[in-house]
């Protein structure tokens, strides 16, 4: 049967349950979306017409029966051999269940079970239902608390007999009542003794009467009196024992007169007043058995004998003279007699009268207030003098609007109490899983349920998840919300945590080992790559690679190859040039700065220092084929002299030519500090006069300069201005 469709509408989903003569599963009305319990007799019933009989009465009984605390019917159908009932679906638990778990019951919980149970009994016996099988099997508790009664398999009208079958009866042994065990005609009393019973069994945690068969059990329902329930559990109050001992009483004229009287009962029993009042008593016919054995005194015979005597001294009277008076006065007495009882009949006449009018309930009609607020609906009841009882369920009208009403435009008694079924607004839908999707995508999704961007909370964290993908929501998978009010916190991916790539150009290759470890990047194995350079010195790192300085980088990155110098080229050539400086003005100090530009440096600050007389500086400088060098003469901040040397100048030197070198007083180390240079380096040429006297030659320390160390400074000059030829 699971996944079947019954009539095209009712999907069949699992199994719940089941009873001698009917299967029940729980089931999906595809139409209306909702859940529902599907009734399917038993397939070795369906071609026995008395179950197929018996199942449809179950549901004309229960159909035309309205009640908060009966089960409703939707439908009924016949699909092949497959008879079937829609009917509504509960969630929770039966009665039975509920008694093996936790029996015996909290006094308190099994009154208010009862009372439910009593108010729906009340119901069916009005509609002249009898149900005729009240058991905890077929009572359901829902996770709400309210009581369903269900099964009415083998209910019948109350005017209809209790025997189904030549000698048997139908109904379960253990509940049944004494004259539904005999076959006699079982009416609505026969109910409240079956729920007299399952109170019973609910303070007690064990039925009345046990046996070895259901015929022994059957007897002791004729024959035996049940123990008395505080004997077995003395936690029960006096006052529910004895609706207990009332309601399973062997005659039923014995029993409560009704289910009304029953519920009455039930909802005062628990007052503090009714608690420890006395034991119930029944009156016992024992005084009225004229066989029964009774002592009386003794009859003397004196006692008649004046009288016999009197009446054989009376003269004997002749036939014609003893008729003759009673012809005379024969119709005085009948009179009498009929005067009086007419007058005690016109007198009980207008007491019956007179009490009927005291106890007479004044009636009112029931206003309908559907469609209603609770707070109007409860105004309009009592402004009638009517009472209101709210079941709240979700529905699709507004919440607090009044949907529907128990009962409704019918005459009812002052006070009584109208039931009113409050919506709850409509099923709110449940939140699906976001984890793992993108933002933007889940956003898309709640707006098109009515989720406005701003009820949408984003916290971004770093995670190795992609950028944009939802990690954590509130609230959870499952959950409902109402899309108008609902706040939704994500919790998002930034992706994984960036760094600033360091720079390591300049640093030894233990500083830039111990710096890629400290910024939690990886080396390459075979990362350390070496080269010769102008630009660092020996054992600094040139450049790393693929990674700029600066440049955003995940933790955990690799450089692939750091490059290390392996010192100055073999053809570079490193040139001794003596600066001359002067002061401003002779005398005064003034400071200067040497600027250096070659192979090796880039505008760097060679020297900076203070002079107030004429002095020689020491510059050393690289030189390179493709590379020449300028010195640049500052003083006070004004450039008053640029020397340019190239790779030729080197060469020159090298192959014999004369060897600039400073005087030992004004040698000087280079300084590190670069300084930007002028756009342009142009200056008016010096003559050939202006450096003679300047320079110390070769190891004689010759204080002036000879025309050709002259000429040579000149050619210089003429290569840096792109002039060919020599002097």
């Amino acid at each position: 049967m699971i996944g079947k469709k019954l009539g095209g509408r009712y999907e069949i989903l699992e199994r719940i349950g089941g009873g001698g003569m009917a299967l029940v599963y729980k089931g999906q009305d595809l139409l209306l979306h909702r859940k529902v319990a599907v009734k399917v007799l038993r397939q070795q019933y369906v071609h026995d017409e008395d179950f197929i009989r018996r199942f449809r009465r179950e549901a004309q009984s229960a159909a035309s029966l309205s009640h908060p605390n009966v089960v409703s019917i939707y439908d009924v159908g016949q699909e092949g051999d497959i008879h079937y009932i829609v009917m509504e679906h509960i969630e929770g638990t039966t009665l039975n269940d509920l008694i093996k778990l936790k029996a015996p019951l909290q006094v308190e919980e099994a009154v208010h079970y009862a009372s439910q149970i009593a108010d729906a009994l009340d119901h069916a016996h009005h509609n002249e239902i009898i149900h005729r099988d009240i058991k905890p099997h077929n009572i359901l508790i829902g996770k709400n608390g309210r009581v369903k009664v269900t099964d009415f398999g083998i209910a019948r009208a109350a005017t209809s007999s209790t025997i189904t079958q030549t000698g048997s009866v139908m109904g379960s042994v253990h509940y049944f009542s004494p004259e539904h065990a005999k076959g006699t005609n079982a009416g609505a009393k026969s109910d409240l003794y079956s729920l007299g019973i399952v109170m019973y069994q609910m303070l007690t945690a064990r039925l009345p009467f046990v046996g070895e068969s259901p015929i022994s059990v059957a007897l002791k329902h004729l024959q035996e009196d049940v123990e008395e329930p505080r004997k077995v559990n003395p936690l029960i109050p006096q006052s529910v024992e004895n609706v207990i001992l009332k309601a399973m009483r062997k005659k039923a004229d014995e029993r409560y007169q009704s289910a009304k009287q029953m519920l009455d009962d039930l909802e005062t029993c628990l007052l503090p007043e009714r608690r420890n009042e006395s034991k119930v008593t029944f009156w016992e016919p024992e005084g009225m058995d004229e066989e029964r054995t009774i002592v009386m005194p003794a009859i003397r015979a004196d006692q008649f004998g004046s009288h016999y005597e009197e009446e054989s001294e009376s003269p004997v009277v002749s036939k014609a003279a003893e008729v003759e008076p009673v012809k005379k006065n024969g119709w005085v007495k009948p009179v009498i007699w009929i005067v009086i009882l007419l007058i005690l009949l016109a007198f009980m006449w207008y007491l019956v009268g007179f009490v009927k009018g005291k106890i007479t309930t004044e009636e009112v009609f029931v206003p309908n207030v559907t469609t209603m607020t609770l707070e109007k609906a409860e105004a309009e009841l009592k402004a009638v003098n009517l009472e209101s009882s709210v079941v709240r369920e979700r529905n699709e009208q507004p919440k607090d609007i009044v949907f529907r009403q128990e009962p409704l435009e019918m005459n009812v008694n002052v006070g009584s109490i109208i039931t009113l079924y409050v919506s709850d607004g409509p099923e709110k839908p449940k939140l699906e899983s976001y984890i793992g999707q993108t933002l933007n995508e889940t956003k898309a999704k709640l707006v098109a349920l009515g989720v406005k961007d701003t009820q949408i909370v984003v916290n971004e964290e770093f995670s190795d998840e992609p950028l944009g993908t939802i990690l954590e929501q509130t609230p959870t998978e499952g959950e409902e919300f109402d899309p108008a009010t609902v706040t939704i916190t994500f919790k998002v991916s930034k992706g994984q945590e960036k760094i600033a790539m360091p720079d390591l150009v300049g640093l030894t290759e233990a500083e830039a080992k111990k710096k890629i470890a400290d910024s939690k990047l990886k080396l390459a194995a075979e990362g350390i790559k070496r080269e010769k350079s102008y630009k660092q010195p020996k054992g600094k790192v040139i450049k790393q690679f693929p990674y700029e300085p600066g440049s955003e980088v995940s933790p955990g990155a690799e450089i692939s190859s750091l490059i290390i110098s392996d010192g100055l080229p073999a053809e570079a050539g490193p040139i001794l040039v003596s600066v001359p400086v002067s002061p401003a003005e002779e005398g005064k100090s003034s400071s200067y700065s040497i600027i250096v530009s070659d192979a090796q440096y880039d505008n760097y600050e060679y020297s900076t220092n203070s002079i107030n007389k004429t002095t020689s500086i020491g510059v050393n400088i690289i030189v390179s084929p493709d590379s020449k060098a300028v010195v640049l003469v500052k003083v006070d901040g004004k450039l008053v002299n640029t020397i340019t040397r190239t790779y030729e100048d080197y060469l020159f030197e090298q192959n014999g030519g004369p060897t600039e070198t400073p005087t030992p007083s004004e040698s000087v180390s280079p300084s590190p500090t670069p300084v930007s240079s002028p756009a342009s380096t142009e200056t008016e040429m010096p003559s050939a006069d202006a450096f003679k006297g300047q320079y110390a030659i070769g190891s004689q320390h010759s204080s002036v300069i000879t025309d050709a160390v002259a000429v040579n400074h000149i050619n210089g000059n003429f290569h840096q201005l792109g002039i060919g030829g020599r002097l």
